[in-house]
This record gives C-alpha cells, sequence and structure tokens, in this order.
C-alpha cells in the first residue's frame, strides 16, 4: 500500500495596507521630530476603528423593523468586511422609551490590516463623495486622543448600490489610539490626509488714515 504525501498550500501573503505604509515611512518621522521624541515605542498608535450605528428610534413595540435591521447589518459587513453584532440596552429609560433588552445599536470593531483598509477608504474615497464637504472638525478628540466623526448616509461609500437600499441611516466612526493625546493625534490623523477644517484666517482691519495734526496758528508779524 503506497502512501502520498500531500503538502499543504499556505495561503499567499495579503501586501502591506498602503496607509500603514504611509505610516511608518513618512508620518512616524514627523512625529518623531515635532515632538522630540527618542524612541519609537512612545509614538502614538492607531488601536482599533469602531463603527456603530444607533437603531434606536427605529423600534415598534420595542422590536427593531427587519427590513430596517437588513439595511443597516449589509451596510456595516459591506464597508467593513465583518459581521455587525447588536447591542442591546442594559437598562431601561423611561425618558427615551427605552426597555431593558430591547436593540439599541449595531457595531463592528475593525483592527490590524482590516482598520488600515478601512481608514484608506474612508479619507480617500468616502469623504470626497460627501455634498458640499469642508472637512471635519478637530474638536471631537477626546483627553486619550481619541477621534470621533459621524456621517449622515451610506451612500458616500461607492460599494453601496443605493439603488437596492430602502432605508438610509448614518453612522458613528471613533478612531481609537494608543499613548497619545489629541496634538499628536491629530498630527497623525492629518498626515495621513484626514481633511481638517482649515482655521480661518482673519484679514487684518484697516484702521483709517490719520489726518496730519493742525499746526497754530502764526502771529502776524509787527
Amino acid at each position: 500500500m503506497t502512501t502520498t504525501n500531500k503538502k499543504k498550500e499556505v495561503p499567499a501573503s495579503l501586501p502591506e495596507p498602503r496607509l500603514r505604509r504611509v505610516y511608518r515611512d513618512e508620518v512616524s518621522p514627523r512625529v518623531l521630530t515635532e515632538f522630540g521624541m527618542k524612541n519609537a515605542h512612545q509614538l502614538p498608535r492607531i488601536q482599533k476603528v469602531i463603527i456603530n450605528v444607533g437603531v434606536g428610534r427605529h423600534l415598534e413595540n420595542q422590536k427593531l423593523k427587519p427590513e430596517y435591521r437588513d439595511a443597516v447589518v449589509s451596510t456595516l459587513s459591506t464597508i467593513s468586511g465583518q459581521k455587525p453584532i447588536m447591542l442591546i440596552a442594559k437598562k431601561a429609560v423611561s425618558n427615551f422609551k427605552v426597555r431593558e433588552g430591547a436593540p439599541s445599536a449595531f457595531m463592528v470593531t475593525l483592527r490590524r490590516e482590516r482598520m488600515w483598509n478601512f481608514l484608506d477608504r474612508l479619507i480617500n474615497l468616502a469623504m470626497p463623495r460627501i455634498k458640499d464637504f469642508r472637512g471635519v472638525s478637530d474638536k471631537t478628540f477626546d483627553r486619550q486622543g481619541n477621534f470621533g466623526m459621524g456621517l449622515t448616509e451610506q451612500a458616500v461609500w461607492p460599494e453601496i448600490n443605493m439603488a437596492a437600499v430602502n432605508h438610509t441611516h448614518g453612522m458613528n466612526i471613533n478612531i481609537v489610539f494608543s499613548r497619545s493625546d489629541p496634538k499628536k493625534s491629530r498630527l497623525v490623523l492629518a498626515e495621513l490626509g484626514m481633511p481638517f477644517v482649515k482655521p480661518e484666517v482673519s484679514s487684518p482691519k484697516l484702521s483709517p488714515p490719520s489726518s496730519p495734526p493742525l499746526s497754530p496758528p502764526s502771529s502776524p508779524a509787527v
């Protein structure tokens, strides 16, 4: 009886995300120089990206409409490459008509290659498609340097076919940093291409021309 040894096929390694290469080769040296760091381990790093869509206002009798649930799950799965998880309300809040155990949001957490690929498409594909876009605010950093932003609808993603979508929804995107603060995180994101709002440069006010001082009248010659 003869046996044949079959070699296991090793999957080819995926190419390195473009944005991570930019961070390593271009952004990191700039941050080290700007903040006077001596060790690369002091550099701020993007740890994860969290995408969530709130669904609390679309509940009927504390149940989520199946068509709206399917629209949110399809959007998050398409733009992230992961299946989202559903978050359940832990407490009942009478003011918001929320009961304990009711669906509150869908969330996806991205790390490593998927995180970098998502950020690249967000900055270079989705944001340029926003109508009347003037940049994102840089006032939404917390003390740890984490950055949050929102999108009003999923139509900005080119991979979403809006002709097949029955419900539009927005989403919140949180970029979580480690070993950072607002100034460091802003510099990292700006160098990666995040289009922050440019500060308005106010033109100096021109003062009216001053009139020459009046000379006292000369006394008549005697």
